[in-house]
């Protein structure tokens, strides 16, 4: 009777993504069905896990995280765990043989974010990138490539760059909660206190950067899993383009949002992209 029980941890994971992200659950909306469920499972678990370490201010954090930890390890050893976002993850994490060193990473890197509030060198920012973003997306390239080592191997630099610049424009936009509330900053050798057009146009630079190899592998990607990561491509890439345009002292006093009725402009421009093969 487990079947029942997975079923209702999908579910979970599934209302998870939908409730704290409405981008991100329209992207998997456009994924094929059969690959769509696992995803909703990964973004289940990494986003609890952020969830501990950026929200719960008002608990021990560090008591949470070491105890979601701890089950996130028993779930993987034993298959099975009676809290259903780790239950769900730990399917997908076995149908796909993950590699033990990404989920490893992801959780090195959330638990420095219970401490360290400053990145002072490239190489930190760097390794803070790839446990926070990157495997994330080099998890979710092993349930696109269907668990296939060799398409894996092909498209994950490519997964990486996309990670990245995911991750790089989520810290520029979210640039004054994270140092207001969080007390954090990301950009190495930059003083974000004082963000400027110099320094902005730097950042964006680099993201640009990752883009454009990010795109590259996506039009390498199976056509299960294609129109849903461009989809998430086109979506944080105008995130990009209204930071690009967006003063350095507002980006420091707000938070750029890409309001819904934008989000669906961006469906449907994508889809006749992609119907056109246009990527």
């Amino acid at each position: 009777m487990k079947k029942i029980f997975d079923e209702v941890s999908y579910s979970c994971s599934k209302k998870v993504t939908n409730t704290y992200s409405t981008s991100f659950s329209m992207a998997c909306k456009m994924l094929s069905k059969n690959i769509r469920k696992d995803i909703y499972n990964i973004y289940g678990f990494v986003r609890f896990a952020d969830e501990i370490v950026d929200s719960f201010h008002d608990y021990d954090r560090n008591m949470l995280f070491e105890e979601f930890n701890n089950d996130l390890e028993r779930a993987l050893e034993n298959k099975i765990h009676l809290n259903p976002i780790l239950n769900s993850f730990q399917i997908t994490y076995h149908k796909y043989n993950i590699n033990k060193e990404l989920v490893d990473a992801f959780m090195d890197s959330m638990r420095k974010d219970l401490t360290v509030t400053k990145y002072n060198t490239q190489k930190e920012y760097e390794n803070y990138i790839y446990g926070s973003a990157d495997v994330v997306g080099l998890m979710c390239l092993k349930v696109f490539v269907k668990g296939d080592e060799k398409k894996y191997k092909t498209l994950k630099d490519y997964a990486m760059r996309l990670g990245s610049a995911f991750q790089k424009v989520n810290f520029l936009r979210d640039y004054k909660s994270d140092l207001e509330i969080l007390k954090r900053s990301y950009f190495p050798n930059i003083q974000l206190n004082n963000l400027d057009e110099s320094t902005k146009k730097e950042i964006i630079s680099d993201i640009e950067m990752d883009f454009k190899k990010g795109l590259m592998g996506i039009k390498l990607l199976p056509i299960d899993a294609k129109f849903g990561v461009f989809m998430a491509y086109r979506y944080y890439n105008q995130l990009l383009k209204k930071l690009k345009k967006t003063p350095a002292p507002e980006i420091k006093n707000a938070r750029v949002r890409v309001p819904n009725l934008k989000k669906v402009e961006l469906l449907t421009r994508s889809y006749v992209k992609y119907q056109l093969n246009l990527l």
